[in-house]
């Protein structure tokens, strides 16, 4: 069954990796800890650090999957994405990939090199949005908004500058 999709090799995932597929060998498990929702209530999230012969990366379990998932085990993530959290990659299942225990072995880790060790810049969206915001061009000079708006705005970019 594995080998009906093409597999992605961990040395070979990007930031920008998205529906891949990767057989993986679970080397080890962190701590569960609550993660509180930035949408109310609270999850919880374990990282469990997972390899092939080319490299290691924390892969993200989530609530039921954290128990699903032992030191050891050979598992194949169907569908999974890469994220970046503050810059290190993470391999993620996500809500539309799954993950199965497999009986083929990865024999021999390589822990030596670890993909989610390298850092990477943000993408370039977190970058574009400081510029578009307060800035004198955009701020709704000559909007037909009213002087109101303009003064709030002229004030909002004064205490912007400050940093």
């Amino acid at each position: 069954m594995a080998d009906e999709k093409p597999l992605t090799k961990v040395k070979d995932l990007t930031p920008e990796t998205k529906q891949t597929n990767v057989l993986v060998k679970v080397v080890s498990k962190g701590e569960r800890r609550t993660i509180d929702s930035k949408f109310g209530g609270s999850r919880q999230l374990a990282e469990a650090t997972v390899g092939d012969e080319t490299a290691t990366i924390l892969l993200s379990l989530w609530e039921d999957q954290i128990e699903m998932v032992q030191p050891g085990e050979v598992i194949l993530v169907d569908n999974g994405y890469v994220s970046l959290v503050r810059g290190h990659m993470r391999l993620n299942v996500g809500k539309y990939g799954s993950f199965q225990k497999v009986e083929q072995d990865i024999p021999e880790v390589n822990t030596s090199v670890d993909v989610s060790a390298q850092e990477f810049e943000r993408p370039q969206r977190y970058e574009r949005r400081s510029y578009g915001f307060g800035g004198s061009d955009f701020g709704g000079r000559g909007g037909g908004r009213g002087r109101r708006d303009d003064d709030r705005g002229e004030r909002r970019d004064r205490g912007r500058r400050r940093f």
